[in-house]
């Protein structure tokens, strides 16, 4: 697992307030409900759970809360009953002698088990602390509602006393989490899964979508709370097939589409607070998939206006793109402009760089015959170009795999995404998955449900429905296995326990790019 932070102090921006006020014109109304929580929780060590930790309903009873007063050295755990995302407040008072020192609390919000006993103390990763989701507070006069201001992504509360006095102790009650999201389940579309476990997988799959469904499409509610190009394609799909809320997707493509450097290049992602900042990141996949999620679009609500006012954006990252195409029709990436595929660097990825070219630029010629393109065949013949070098040069007939140019290297992500970009016909994509599977699972090296989600697609793609529904069986079901209310931004099933951070503590537990079982399961089962 490696990753790069990218700082480009020398980028200029041109901000199209057109554009961006078209942005602001969607901004979606957060919606609000009180969640109480429905216990009090332990949290106990179970080899079976993840990182070695489940949570069990304590003895104590929630009703009874205000009861329980705590000292030094004490605490006690709200359980939510659900993964939530919003802003929490709790009455607080003393009981006993008179108030003779100040209340010194810590409040700590999990959206495991194993976060709730992680010591931030301990953590050294190479994320910063502060997204660490606990809070240090005195309190000088009690009673007090004490009302957080931060917004916390998470199903467990402690609420831990490090020091009171001997003469009284604190007593919790009236907790409330306001939840928060743009929508509302209410306004799923009705759909029946027949496959109990495909329709738990399901569920949960909304669920995660519904946490990260905020004023734009975050990544992660806990952490980064970002606009992410890669996250969006997936998460808008899923959006279509679920809440259908085409109002967050038009104002998410015109933040991209209204931020770009002056020669026209799309960020990876975007800050909506305190104001609307581009981030200086920059992957080449990521900016080429604006014209596909700009064609997913247009495909779902036929809306002209939002076509020919980002028309332009996409066709300048495909332009883009394509000077870095040989005459041979080889795809050569540059370093300054990475392609991401996936966080791994255990895999070699020019050749999944170049399917993914395919794969957008077809979509955008899809956008160019819509807009009339007067240069149409031009791309039409590049399209050509790229697919026939993928065909001679990347392909190796004997062993039935795509490889890498130089190194001759066999991958999943090239075998994926060529499939994805349907470089080869339905008959000779299934028996290129199927060499994979019987050489290369199962997966290791992988460790995100965004790869996850392209390969349980492309194997619906060539065909191997059976084989897909595994997968997706195996790795989504896994996560529920081990607890999971939502799904997670990492996961390996044959590491349970791993953290891209060393720690559950900085680990985001929901994830947007995790959340397209409810896209896959309703496209293709």
């Amino acid at each position: 697992m490696a990753f790069t932070f990218q700082i480009n102090n020398d980028v200029t921006w041109n901000r199209e307030e057109r554009l961006l006020k078209k942005a602001q014109e969607n901004l979606p109304e957060i919606l609000k409900t009180d969640i109480q929580p429905v216990a009090i929780t332990e949290i106990i060590e179970d080899e079976h759970g993840l990182n070695g930790y489940s949570a069990v309903v304590s003895e104590k009873k929630i009703s009874d809360l205000a009861k329980y007063g705590l000292g030094r050295d004490q605490k006690i755990i709200l359980d939510l009953g659900d993964h939530y995302v919003g802003h929490f407040s709790i009455d607080i008072t003393s009981v006993g002698s008179p108030m003779d020192a100040p209340l010194y609390l810590r409040v700590k919000f999990a959206e495991v088990p194993a976060e709730v006993v992680a010591d931030s103390n301990d953590y050294d990763g190479w994320l910063s602390k502060s997204w660490i989701q606990e809070e240090y507070i005195h309190l000088d006069v009690l009673p007090a509602r004490l009302e957080l201001p931060r917004r916390y992504s998470c199903r467990f509360i402690e609420l831990a006393v490090i020091d009171t006095s001997p003469k009284w102790q604190a007593s919790f009650s009236n907790p409330v989490f306001v939840a928060e999201s743009c929508v509302a389940m209410e306004q799923l579309t009705s759909f029946e899964i027949q496959d109990d476990e495909l329709s738990t997988i399901y569920d949960i799959s909304v669920k995660t979508l519904f946490d990260c469904m905020q004023e734009v499409f975050e990544d992660g509610p806990k952490r980064d709370r970002r606009l992410w190009i890669g996250d969006l394609r997936l998460q808008a799909l899923a959006n279509y097939a679920t809440f259908g809320d085409l109002a967050l997707t038009k104002r998410c493509l015109y933040l991209f589409g209204g931020m770009t450097t002056t020669d026209g290049k799309i960020p990876a992602n975007v800050f909506t607070a305190p104001n609307l900042i581009p981030d200086d990141t920059f992957l080449f996949d990521y900016s080429i998939f604006f014209a596909v999620i700009l064609a997913d679009f247009y495909y779902q609500t036929k809306d002209q206006e939002v076509l020919s006012d980002l028309y332009p954006a996409a066709k300048k990252q495909i332009d883009q793109a394509l000077t870095l195409v040989d005459d041979e029709g080889r795809l050569n990436l540059l370093d300054e402009w990475p392609v991401f595929i996936d966080w791994s660097n255990e895999f070699e990825k020019s050749t999944a760089g170049q399917a993914v070219l395919i794969y957008a630029l077809k979509r955008f010629i899809q956008l160019a015959e819509w807009m009339e393109e007067p240069d149409l065949i031009s791309y039409q013949e590049q399209l050509a170009e790229l697919t026939v070098f993928a065909q001679t040069q990347l392909f190796d007939e004997e062993k039935n795999q795509f490889i890498i140019e130089q190194s001759k290297e066999i991958n999943v992500a090239s075998q994926v995404w060529m499939v994805l970009a349907e470089v080869f016909d339905q008959e000779k994509n299934s028996k290129i998955m199927e060499e994979m599977i019987s050489t290369q699972f199962p997966i290791t090296g992988i460790a995100t449900p965004y790869m996850y989600h392209h390969v349980v697609e492309a194997l619906f793609v060539a065909g191997l429905k059976e084989e897909a529904i595994q997968l997706l069986k195996n790795y989504w079901g896994k996560m529920i296995e081990l607890g999971a209310d939502t799904f997670w931004e990492a996961f390996k099933p044959e590491e349970p326990d791993f953290s891209p951070y060393g720690s559950p503590i900085m680990s985001s537990y929901c994830h947007a790019w995790s959340c397209t079982p409810a896209y896959l399961i309703k496209k293709y089962i």
